[in-house]
């Protein structure tokens, strides 16, 4: 077990612990707490763990207790269900209005439905989108504020907000070019960091500039599985003047001190994912900062506590779609598993699974491609065994990808599987599963892929480490060409970085979108039911690793 993996343990265990990180300043005139209440990588969970109607309870607990209270979101909060990806975002932004947050910034999903429809949804949200890195254009123009100042009498907080520059490929990179494929919006991406550390200590210095009493960095940029350079741990490092962070991306739980560029120790926190916390900031009267993670919210019944004005939208933005997510498109006989089921731990990032098999097989077999390839990163969900509805693949495939296919050579299929393996042991999103092909990872073999800036894959400098590929049963050849079949993300956009496809012919396009492929597979060549050959959970042997 890794320090890091210790230390959110340590975390979870002490959820709701009254102090987990505090720093002390001289004291100024305030009579009440300041509390500022924070999620992050809520992905469409309304109704999980404490949900939207437990942090608005909790919300109004605090307001009972100090006049001073401010609700934040640290990104991804609207993709990852049915919900979003029916309501194309706008459901969550009616339901964070409700909820009544302050202050948000967006996260690599937030644009997961195009700029333009999610500078629409910014223009709904009542208190709009923070981000100092989000750039248009060769002037540098931001596309949004860099940072909000709210005053609590004469104490003022600055909310600074970063997304990562991995939005450039953990989204649809189409999302950030114009129509000829050039890039017309950036994150301040570079191959060293510099690039988004300067732009942080900008915003942090303006921010300071303007009078600013406290700065809380408010970054959906993550640590474990993300790129070294742009995790947080990395903006602290080179930065100075923060006097806080609150973290998400990497769907992580725990509360720690990061040492700044001066030395100082920072506390930071993330809160997991679908609300499994919520997190809290408490700046006192004597100017000390405290963080917490609240993982319940009871009333003065001891019961979970409600809000009935949210229960009440709920209900509401429910009715309007519940009933076509009820439809049975099959069955399955056994889990189909993105998740290891003994940890429940996201397995799918970095091994085999009988669900990630059953989503390249079915690329695969609909478009009679010798390969079939699936993101691990694009399978939200597991599938229960039984009756499987249009809410199940709606919660597998949330992005509406579309089916296509293109002619590649054994070498870029080579590299892409090079490239998927990247990050092992870390989490992946673009882990590759796959159909009529297997592949060996020999972790012993330290990566060598090379990206540029913008983690577009450009080569690899050493060995490999990904070998014995076999397509069909053969050897692959590397100069041979092989049809392969995924969805535009990867083969048409270089999601993930996969930039090896982008020069490939495209044979079949937009043939459906990813959704109905599950259908489509099951009805058509599994007779209507997912059967034993899809047993293991740990799939059927197509991914070694050594």
């Amino acid at each position: 077990m890794n320090m890091r993996t210790f230390r959110n343990m340590l975390a979870s265990v002490f959820l709701g612990a009254a102090t987990a990180a505090m720093i002390t300043m001289p004291a100024f005139a305030i009579d009440s707490d300041i509390v500022i209440i924070h999620t992050n990588d809520t992905h469409c969970g309304i109704e999980e763990n404490l949900g939207f109607e437990g942090v608005a309870a909790y919300e109004k607990q605090m307001k009972a207790l100090t006049p001073y209270v401010t609700l934040v979101d640290a990104g991804d909060a609207i993709q990852g269900a049915p919900v979003g990806t029916l309501s194309e975002g706008g459901y969550i932004v009616s339901l964070m209005n409700e909820a009544g947050y302050d202050f948000a910034i967006p996260g690599n999903h937030e644009f997961d439905y195009g700029m333009s429809r999610f500078l629409k949804l910014s223009s709904n949200l009542e208190c709009g989108y923070y981000s100092c890195n989000l750039i248009k254009g060769p002037s540098g123009e931001q596309v949004f504020k860099p940072y909000k100042m709210i005053n609590y009498d004469d104490v003022a907080v600055a909310y600074v907000g970063v997304t990562t520059p991995e939005s450039i490929t953990k989204s649809n990179p189409t999302n950030f070019q114009d129509g000829r494929g050039k890039y017309i919006y950036s994150l301040c991406e570079d191959t060293t960091g510099e690039a988004l550390y300067s732009q942080v200590q900008e915003a942090v210095d303006a921010a300071r500039a303007e009078g600013a009493t406290f700065v809380i960095l408010v970054g959906h940029l993550g640590n474990e599985g993300t790129t070294e350079r742009w995790t947080s741990r990395s903006v602290i490092a080179n930065t100075n003047g923060i006097d806080a962070v609150i973290d998400g991306h990497s769907h992580e739980t725990f509360i720690d001190r990061v040492p700044n560029k001066d030395g100082l120790l920072i506390p930071m926190a993330q809160t997991g994912t679908k609300f499994a916390n919520i997190g809290k900031i408490t700046i006192t009267p004597s100017k000390q900062i405290k963080m917490e993670l609240v993982s319940t919210v009871v009333g003065e019944d001891g019961k979970p506590a409600e809000d009935s004005e949210m229960e009440t939208l709920i209900g509401k933005i429910k009715s309007q779609y519940e009933a076509s997510l009820k439809t049975i498109l099959g069955r399955t006989d056994v889990d189909l598993t993105a998740n290891d089921p003994d940890t429940n731990l996201r397995a799918v990032r970095k091994a085999e699974t009988n669900l990630g098999d059953f989503c390249a097989d079915a690329y695969r077999t609909l478009l009679g491609a010798d390969i079939g390839i699936m993101n691990g990163g694009g399978i939200r969900s597991s599938i229960k065994a039984g009756d499987i509805t249009y809410e199940d693949a709606l919660n597998v495939y949330p992005f509406g990808n579309m089916v296509c296919m293109v002619e590649a050579t054994g070498q870029q299929v080579k590299d892409a599987l090079e490239m998927g393996a990247s990050l092992y042991p870390e989490e992946s999103g673009g882990f590759i599963h796959v159909s009529g092909l297997t592949y060996t990872i020999d972790s012993s073999i330290p990566s060598s892929v090379q990206t540029d800036e913008r983690k577009n894959f450009t080569g690899v400098a050493g060995q490999y480490r990904v070998n014995d590929i076999f397509v069909g049963g053969e050897p692959i050849d590397l100069e041979k060409t092989y049809t392969v079949a995924s969805h535009n993300y990867w083969l048409k956009s270089g999601g993930d970085g996969m930039s090896m496809f982008l020069d490939c012919p495209v044979v079949r396009d937009d043939i459906m979108v990813d959704v109905d492929t599950i259908t489509t597979y099951i009805l058509e060549h599994l007779d209507g039911t997912v059967g034993a050959e899809y047993a293991d959970p740990h799939g059927q042997g197509r991914i070694t690793i050594k």
